[in-house]
């Protein structure tokens, strides 16, 4: 059976918490590599793909965003991050009902396939995942390593699970499942359903207020969300 449905995922806040382990990385590679000590409070994190941060703090910081600039960067944040995830792993964990349904999803359900749709750059990804023991799950994605922007990564995400799997999408068949606006508004690009989950830094209000198909508070509810991923139905009210 090919799969109809395609679940793209990203990862931090949506599928787990590093306990603040790419934050410390990111911090970490700005003063080594750059002299910088801050703690990119001014810098917009959530939601955006690591090639935007680096741009972005080299930028707020009056540093050239050349490309060797940001390649230093982010490869000084995934030097860093591999260290760091074990130092804040207490804080860290799959957050509370995804692993059944990535589970039920492997297991069960031929007729869904998931992807990764995530900010991280894919080694970052692979880092984060490997730890929490979740990246087996997932064998297609879109990753910062494609584009600086995160409303350009959808398409990749699409093509890659349609030559994975053999199969097209329809797009009211694709699901983006994200905790931020950025999320909502990138699944938007290519008219997929937009799935908001408050487990990350945004309320469900806030995220409500970008005009998702549907909104939950977290994933312990597996019954709920296969009702929408199933069957369509809006549930923009939850």
């Amino acid at each position: 059976m090919k799969p109809e449905i395609l679940l793209l995922w990203d990862i931090d806040g949506t599928l787990l918490t590093t306990g603040g382990a790419g934050e410390r990385a990111l911090i970490e590679s700005l003063k080594k590599n750059f002299g910088i000590e801050s703690d990119l409070s001014d810098i917009e994190v959530c939601g955006r793909t690591d090639r935007r941060i680096a741009m972005d703090a080299l930028k707020h910081y009056g540093l050239a965003q050349t490309p060797e600039n940001v390649a230093r960067f982010v490869d000084g944040y995934l030097d860093a991050l591999g260290t760091w995830l074990p130092e804040r792993s207490p804080q860290g964990m799959v957050l509370q009902g995804v692993r059944d349904i990535l589970e039920e999803v492997r297991g069960n359900r031929p007729h869904i396939a998931q992807g990764l749709l995530t900010g991280n750059m894919r080694h970052g990804a692979r880092l984060k995942l490997e730890y929490y023991g979740a990246f087996h799950y997932f064998e297609v994605g879109a990753f910062a390593d494609d584009h600086p922007d995160r409303n350009e990564l959808p398409p990749h995400a699409k093509k890659r699970a349609e030559e994975k799997y053999g199969t097209p999408f329809l797009p009211e068949k694709v699901f983006v499942i994200g905790d931020t606006p950025h999320d909502i508004a990138c699944g938007k690009t290519i008219g997929a359903c937009t799935v908001g989950v408050a487990t990350g830094r945004y309320s469900a209000a806030a995220l409500r207020a970008c005009n998702p198909t549907a909104v939950f508070e977290d994933l312990s509810d597996k019954d709920a969300f296969f009702r929408l991923v199933e069957g369509g139905k809006n549930f923009s009210a939850l």
